[in-house]
């Protein structure tokens, strides 16, 4: 008796048209991203449009992507006008550069700390410290001016950098990415004698390049562009840092949109390199900070 013959349906067709389908919607979301992508830039190539422009030119329609004439001299009378736009620019360089050495440095040894060291109560004390971040900054804004009036510093820069050298977010992002650096190096490092300094320094450390350097961007970006905190505490012109010091010269400049557009683009250029050269580690970084909790 001859065994019964059993016949297959072909699967690549099947498969090929699951392929297509596939293929269809990345292409549809890359299209969908692509179109949002233009929108969200075109605010910022206008505005680097009309920097070179004249004041004449700015509300010509249709609008005048390229100018026939690039005037460079708006770029000029921005950085040596009447207060110089470079003073806000040393201001806000001085601030960022010390609030995110200092947050790297603290956000990293609390996150070590909550993530490798054993210690009692430490869930506890985390989740405590984790449920700060519920509070809203306003909320804090007149006990931490009533405080800093106390200490003098009311006026000063430190006013500014010390609280933000000191961040819940920061050491929750590190504390998550180190959570993911296998446990048998410190186990290794501890038998060979290594102390805790040297664990984190020499070991910890050098492998959380990626959670750095989201932490960075981050960081540097928020106070870079911090308006409220230097509104508050800073009340010498001479101390302003760019965001302060371009709302006041928009309403110094007046109608001026070519110069208030150009001091717009110069404010903008040092948080585009950072990205830019950053971008790199970004991903990565919010990627395995949430690997394990």
């Amino acid at each position: 008796m001859q065994p019964a013959m059993t016949t297959h349906l072909p699967a690549r067709p099947v498969a090929r048209k699951k392929d297509a389908w596939r293929v269809a919607g990345r292409v549809l979301v890359t299209l969908l991203l692509a179109v949002f992508a233009l929108l969200m830039i075109v605010p910022f190539l206008w505005m680097l449009s009309t920097s070179f422009k004249i004041n004449g030119e700015v509300f010509k329609y249709p609008i005048e992507w390229i100018p026939n004439k690039w005037h460079w001299e708006n770029y000029r009378k921005v950085w040596a006008g009447k207060d110089g736009f470079y003073i806000y620019y040393l201001n806000s360089f001085k601030i960022t550069f010390i609030t995110v050495f200092g947050n790297l440095l603290t956000s990293a040894m609390a996150g070590f700390a909550f993530a490798k060291l054993r210690f009692k109560g430490r869930e506890a004390l985390f989740l405590i410290y984790l449920s700060t971040m519920m509070i809203p900054g306003q909320v804090l804004l007149l006990p931490r001016f009533i405080l800093f009036d106390n200490m003098h510093l009311i006026n000063t820069h430190w006013s500014l950098i010390l609280p933000g050298m000191f961040t819940v977010f920061g050491t929750f992002l590190m504390r998550q990415f180190i959570s993911t650096l296998p446990g048998e190096l410190l186990e290794a490092a501890r038998v060979d004698g290594a102390g805790f300094w040297r664990m984190f320094w020499q070991i910890s450390l050098p492998l959380t390049k990626p959670a750095l350097v989201t932490l960075l961007i981050l960081t540097f970006t928020w106070h870079w562009n911090e308006y409220e905190g230097p509104l508050i505490y800073l009340r010498d012109k001479q101390l302003f840092t760019i965001p302060l010091g371009l709302t006041t010269f928009v309403e110094e400049a007046g109608v001026n949109y070519v110069l208030s557009m150009a001091a717009s683009v110069s404010s903008f250029v040092p948080l585009l390199i950072v990205v830019i050269v950053c971008q790199r580690w970004f991903v990565e970084g919010i990627a395995s900070s949430g690997l394990k909790g």
